[in-house]
């Protein structure tokens, strides 16, 4: 007999919610339970995963859910093999993001940060980003997530904080973490330090200036920020130019607009002769690149713009003025001193901050910072990063991006760490406060007045840093502060280092890179033994979706409410490989529909046939198609486990659409009718499995069909065995 429901068409709206209630209850998302209910086995070996955490900025997109339709396919497709599958969903505090949204929030009600103390600030970003953590839980159960919520983390908890502490005092402790003053990206719009992997570059149309300091210069130099060289202290020209060998080692002072200005030529190899006039002005204060140049020759540094963007140097026509002011009177100075010799168009990148959209300004400042380079027992922490996936501890899927990692950690610098704004975790440093003084200062020899710790020292007068801690610090703890590192749980034990770690190739520094350094370093483990890089979400013209675009019209809330979760993770996966970009359109998804209605109206033909328990002896053609069917679930099976989930997925759907719905049934039909016992074994055989293995990808329509066509003793399919096991 025909159930009931399945004579009414298939409404994802009604069952989702329902299904996922039903998961949630039975325990099988804590791989425990699943132990403890017996459809695990307590010796089965581990398959562990960690979810990338959201940001708490409000809801999540569409980036969001293709990852976390990957990692729920992986994940569905382990517990179904049998592994003590276990998968830790988490939020993101994302300090500079969370703390921005609330200030504009604030500014919509007329009032500024630092019109709030610390503390009633720090309420109104605690409340905001717990309501977004709920917004967040609804959407990743929406999306079928099949995480274990009984571990959920959030990297500002409690639990976090003392990880994210003893993770700093031992690399304190060893050297690798110090306080010094170098140069920094600082972000005037923010009011804070960003690390150079939160600088966005955009191309712009610019000018690049030639001129001289002064009528009696005999070096012309070229810049796109003539703002900056009242800060110069050294002209560099490159070695083998000939056209500069008399005047290295010369020094020469100006009157550069209103403020003096001394130079000493120097050689250096970093110099272009063919960029501009193949002389530089160095601003050892202003630029990363001529700070090392200003070190290679021991030069001095002198400092003329200030954390506001504005300029401080001691010039009547430019103290208190912005930079861009400023620029706008240097040249007009120039011009009328007749020392500007041409002014190019030119396309330029300029840096910005990616949060804020503010104006990088390149300034030394004293900060905290991760020394990548000191050698701790023999090796830097450069040299744990670049050896986990040299020697193959750790596989990066698409290979590709290999090389692009290795690269990065060449070319990486010391990670400053603290940031100028009040979200986030504290610097667990304290400071000696001198019963006298009215505040705090402290110097390299000072050693007694600073302590490192986890909470605060005893005794009076010790005044905590004011910074807080760069977010990718706590995130890069992730895999194994979620397993209750620094106790040595025996969820540690078990579950680290963990199976697979599966995140946008966009994030590969900000974030993998990190939890490597962490985990090699803090726990001598990698934290994960393979990386699944996905790719970006874009429209169908195959344009990047975002807002300046004003492409982003597909909400995921809307999609899911429109089609069904199963549909939308359907056109996320099929046709994406690891490291491709997603093409995303309601066509696309609209199709997945159509084939979960497809699958629904199978479900009602084959619960019309009579199930005999016992295999019938099979015709030879029947037998044929069994076997057939059986190949193809092995392909698809070899796959999943390979991680190419597009292509199982693409197998399964042309699968069932296309040769059982269109061939095998239709070619059986007057043999079903006739009650043939070994065509209707054989279609409903394959049915279930197909069903089964086609569970990871779209688990809501699956799940209920298998509820209805099971036997009683029968389990959820969410943890049915594998087809083939």
């Amino acid at each position: 007999m025909i159930p009931e429901k399945l004579l009414k068409p298939y409404n994802p709206t009604e069952t989702e919610g329902r299904i996922y209630k039903l998961w949630e209850e039975s325990g099988f998302f804590n791989p425990e339970t699943c132990v403890e209910k017996g459809v695990t086995k307590g010796s089965a070996p581990i398959f562990s995963i960690v979810l990338p955490p959201p940001n708490v900025t409000g809801n999540l997109h569409l980036g969001h859910a293709l990852a976390i339709t990957i990692e729920d396919i992986i994940v569905r497709f382990e517990r179904m093999r049998g592994r003590r599958t276990l998968w830790i969903p988490g939020e993101d505090h994302a300090a500079i993001a969370t703390e921005t949204r609330v200030k504009k929030n604030l500014e919509k009600e007329g009032v500024r940060r630092r019109d709030l103390t610390r503390e009633d600030f720090l309420k109104r970003v605690e409340s905001f980003a717990e309501a977004s953590k709920e917004t967040i839980r609804k959407q990743i159960k929406e999306l079928g997530a099949s995480v274990d919520w009984s571990r959920e983390a959030f990297t500002l908890d409690r639990e976090r904080e003392l990880s994210v502490r003893e993770a700093f005092r031992r690399m304190y402790d060893a050297g690798l973490i110090y306080r010094g003053s170098r140069i920094v990206n600082w972000d005037p719009k923010g009011q804070t330090v960003v690390s150079d992997d939160e600088v966005v570059y955009k191309e712009t149309k610019g000018k690049l200036y030639t001129f001289r300091y002064g009528r009696d210069c005999p070096i012309a130099i070229s810049t796109t920020r003539p703002e900056t060289k009242v800060g110069d202290t050294a002209v560099a020209v490159h070695p083998a130019d000939k056209r500069y060998q008399k005047y290295i080692g010369q020094e020469y002072s100006f009157e550069f607009a209103g403020a003096p200005v001394t130079v000493k030529v120097v050689a250096d190899q970093a110099v272009e002769p063919q960029f501009g006039t193949g002389a530089v002005g160095v601003t050892p204060a202003h630029s990363q690149t001529d700070a090392e140049i200003a070190a290679r020759h021991h030069l001095s540094s002198k400092t003329v713009i200030d954390e506001f963007a504005r300029m401080t140097v001691a010039s009547f026509m430019l103290k208190g003025k912005k930079v861009l002011e400023a620029r706008e009177i240097i040249v007009n100075w120039l011009k009328k001193e007749g020392l500007l010799e041409k002014e190019e168009e030119t396309v330029q990148n300029i840096a910005t901050a990616e949060r804020s959209g503010g104006v990088i300004e390149p300034l030394p400042k004293l900060q905290w910072f991760v020394d990548v380079n000191k050698k701790v027992e023999g090796v830097s922490l450069k040299g744990l990063m670049r050896e986990a996936a040299a020697s193959r501890r750790i596989k990066i899927i698409p290979e590709r991006f290999e090389k692009i990692y290795f690269n990065w950690i060449d070319n990486l610098r010391d990670w400053c760490i603290s940031r100028q704004i009040w979200y986030g975790h504290r610097i667990p440093v304290w400071y000696k406060k001198r019963p006298s003084a009215d505040s705090y200062q402290l110097t390299a020899e000072e050693k007694g007045d600073i302590y490192c710790g986890a909470e605060k020292p005893e005794g009076e007068n010790w005044v905590q840093d004011e910074d807080t801690l760069d977010t990718w610090f706590s995130s890069g703890l992730w895999t194994f502060s979620t397993l209750g590192w620094p106790d040595e749980t025996m969820d540690l034990k078990t579950y680290h280092p963990t199976s697979l770690l599966e995140t946008g190739y966009d994030i590969l520094f900000f974030w993998v890179a990190r939890m490597i350094l962490m985990s090699t370093f803090l726990l001598g483990q990698v934290p994960f033994r393979t990386v699944y890089l996905h790719g970006l979400i874009r429209d169908k013209e195959g344009r990047k979706v975002s807002k300046s675009l004003g492409n982003e019209s597909l909400r995921l809330e809307e999609l899911i409410k429109k089609y069904g979760a199963d549909a939308l993770r359907m056109s996320l996966t099929v046709g994406v490989g690891a490291g491709s970009d997603a093409r995303v359109s309601e066509e696309k998804i609209r199709g997945y529909k159509h084939f979960g209605n497809k699958l629904w109206n199978i479900a009602r033909f084959v619960s019309g046939l009579e199930n005999k328990k016992d295999e019938p002896t099979l015709s030879l053609e029947d037998a044929e198609v069994l076997k057939k069917w059986r190949e193809l679930l092995s392909e698809a099976t070899a796959d999943l486990e390979a991680l190419r989930l597009h292509l199982a997925a693409e197998k399964l759907y042309h699968y069932i659409w296309h040769v059982l719905a269109d061939k095998i049934i239709e070619e059986r039909k007057g043999r079903l009718e006739a009650g043939d016992v070994s065509a209707a074994f054989t279609l409903r055989t394959i049915f279930r499995e197909s069903v089964t293995a086609l569970h990871p990808f779209m688990p809501f329509v699956t799940e209920e069909i298998n509820s209805l066509l099971k036997e009683e003793s029968e389990k959820p399919l969410i943890v049915t065995p594998w087809p083939g096991i």
